[in-house]
């Protein structure tokens, strides 16, 4: 084999003793080829170094093996989180990923951001996104091409053509609360994420229901955000009556950083954990079985929904006509129980 050109399907071929429309079956995964065979070809493959031209493949699939992501908020913990769960759970099926980030959330932009990745001839789109606004307008695009959200929306069109993967947040909000009242608290505080968002929505939700459930006043403080600053903020405001006694006993706050702040103005106004108050926060980000005192955390599995959403565009490829839209997968959330919760003081 000349050494000036990389080697080629039929060099392939020629290794494995096969024709050369065996290798092509081989490399799309085609079902009706002996494994034996199978065996001879990818033996063939790793021995040549052979890489299949993907400009190729294009005209033979009318496919190009890249998915698009359509993300918000990337710097917050739980969509990058989603995006590079997507992104390795895209690896692994063979596919590349073309991620959009929006810096808007009107109309114009969010259009011209799917139109950008339509153009680049993604073969379906990947949308993450948490904001209601967003995926409200992701309802009135028509992108040809099969599209997937990863979102805990409950308000989803009866005709939508769209998939839905999902972390079950409610659940997440039910473990939580659950966990302290069944420690005995009483008067639990839920911190809640920012308004218009599905996660934040369902937490609180669900926190109330558990609360109202068992005859107890539930009381929610809105943070305003998901960040350690208004955390700590809703901390200050809260110490002088947790001290006093008469404030709550326990808290479940909408995220870990929000816990972060909560921890800090805590420390700095005397207030013990879990003492005085226990805390439980939400998605279990990296440290946070390190803080002090470890944090008790609700448990977000992001690569098993990054394969989810990532299964659920290949499904869309299979169905006839692309399949129904609506929820297609649910994946539950894990209650980590760490050293900040513990029984309220008789």
């Amino acid at each position: 084999m000349p050494a000036t050109r990389p080697p080629s399907m039929a060099d392939v071929a020629a290794r494995a003793g096969v024709s050369h429309q065996t290798v092509s079956r081989v490399l799309n995964g085609h079902a009706y080829v002996r494994p034996a065979t199978r065996d001879r070809v990818m033996l063939a493959i790793e021995e040549l170094g052979y890489r299949p031209n993907q400009a190729a493949r294009t005209l033979v699939t009318a496919r190009t093996a890249t998915v698009g992501i359509l993300t918000t908020g990337t710097t917050h913990f739980g969509p990058a989180s989603t995006v590079l769960a997507i992104e390795a759970a895209a690896r692994t099926e063979g596919y590349f990923v073309s991620v959009a980030s929006l810096t808007g959330y009107d109309p114009e932009t969010v259009r011209s951001l799917t139109d950008q990745l339509i153009n680049q001839g993604v073969d379906g789109v990947l949308v993450v996104a948490a904001q209601q606004e967003v995926m409200r307008l992701i309802d009135d695009l028509a992108p040809g091409v099969p599209v997937v959200a990863v979102a805990a929306r409950g308000d989803i069109p009866p005709d939508s053509r769209i998939r839905y993967v999902q972390v079950d947040q409610a659940l997440g909000g039910t473990l939580a609360t659950e966990h302290l009242l069944a420690l005995g608290h009483t008067r639990i505080v839920h911190v809640a994420g920012p308004s218009g968002w599905y996660d934040a929505d369902q937490r609180a939700d669900a926190y109330v229901a558990a609360m109202t459930a068992r005859g107890l006043e539930p009381r929610v403080i809105p943070a305003g955000g998901w960040s350690a600053r208004e955390g700590y903020e809703v901390g200050r405001a809260l110490a002088p009556e947790i001290a006093s006694g008469t404030g709550p006993t326990a808290l479940f706050a909408g995220n870990d950083y929000q816990t972060m702040g909560l921890l800090r103005a805590f420390w700095e106004h005397g207030v013990r954990v879990p003492d005085d108050v226990a805390v439980v926060g939400f998605d279990d980000i990296d440290g946070s079985g390190y803080l002090v005192p470890a944090l008790t955390t609700v448990r977000q599995p992001f690569a098993a929904l990054g394969e989810a959403a990532m299964h659920a565009l290949l499904d869309h490829w299979s169905a006839p006509d692309g399949g129904e839209g609506g929820v297609v997968g649910v994946i539950p959330p894990e209650l980590v129980v760490r050293e900040s919760t513990a029984a309220p003081r008789a």
